[in-house]
């Protein structure tokens, strides 16, 4: 944090935990990338589907043009199992807001470049998630390739 600015946590225990959550190779994350893995596929981890767009899949089938994005239930908004934040609650709901519509733009985006987006929720049975991930990859694999106008 810069000299002088305001920590955003509602304190010092919340902000070492905010810190520690990792970006990638999360266990739900390792364990998704077993099972593609065990059923033959090959991918890119943590890559950027589109050039010139910050956006990053969790596994990405370049070949057959799908992104896969595993996304965690506070931080996407799962209807099943978020959890409403107890403490800076008003901030908390603008943010997942926020991830909300940035995965809705992402999905879009990869759509209009001919892409598949595919979304998988961390509490998803993770062989019936890598399945889904199969038929994904094997169903877009034939298409013609689409650029973007």
């Amino acid at each position: 944090m810069e000299h002088g600015q305001e920590s955003w946590a509602s304190s010092a225990a919340v902000r070492a935990s905010m810190q520690a959550n990792k970006s990638r190779d999360t266990a739900p994350e390792l364990a998704l990338r077993r099972a593609v893995h065990a059923l033959g596929l090959r991918y890119r981890v943590a890559a950027r589907p589109l050039p010139g767009v910050r956006r990053t899949a969790d596994l990405v089938f370049t070949k057959a043009k799908v992104a896969v994005f595993l996304d965690g239930c506070f931080w996407h908004g799962c209807a099943e199992h978020h959890t409403v934040a107890i403490r800076n609650g008003q901030y908390w709901a603008d943010k997942v807001a926020r991830n909300k519509a940035r995965d809705a733009d992402t999905d879009q985006r990869l759509r209009d470049a001919g892409w598949e987006p595919l979304r998988v929720w961390e509490h998803e049975d993770v062989r019936a998630a890598a399945e889904r991930v199969r038929e994904a990859v094997r169903s877009h694999a034939g298409r013609p390739s689409t650029s973007p106008p």
